[in-house]
């Protein structure tokens, strides 16, 4: 199995456990509340979605990335397309930052490791 296919795992896994907030409002809910610890990005998602994301996740510090196909980030939480969603649980989301390390996905870098 590929690193994508184990991080869409991950993303399906802290769906059904409840530890994801997706779509633009509740994914910005979950930064602005402090309870994102990772937030994903579509690939597909638009420059403005992306970059709002962006400058927010800098803001409060909190990881981001761009990954995969808003049909498959939807697939992935078993709902329609989804172009971002936020990771709320700090072991689920340290578990899909290193397969996106893997991946060489990530845009936050290490600086947020230590969170």
């Amino acid at each position: 199995m590929d690193n994508t296919q184990k991080i869409m795992n991950l993303i399906g896994l802290a769906t059904k456990a409840g530890k994801t907030a997706s779509g633009e409002f509740s994914t910005e809910k979950a930064v602005k509340s402090g309870k994102a610890h990772l937030v994903i990005v579509s690939a597909e998602a638009s420059d403005n979605t992306k970059k709002m994301f962006t400058n927010m996740c800098t803001y409060y510090k909190v990881p981001i990335c761009y990954f995969g196909g808003k049909g498959e980030l939807g697939h992935a939480m078993g709902k329609e397309m989804r172009a971002s969603l936020a990771v709320v649980d700090a072991g689920l989301a340290k578990a899909i930052l290193k397969q996106l390390n893997l991946n060489g996905n990530m845009i936050g870098g290490s600086e947020y490791e230590s969170k």
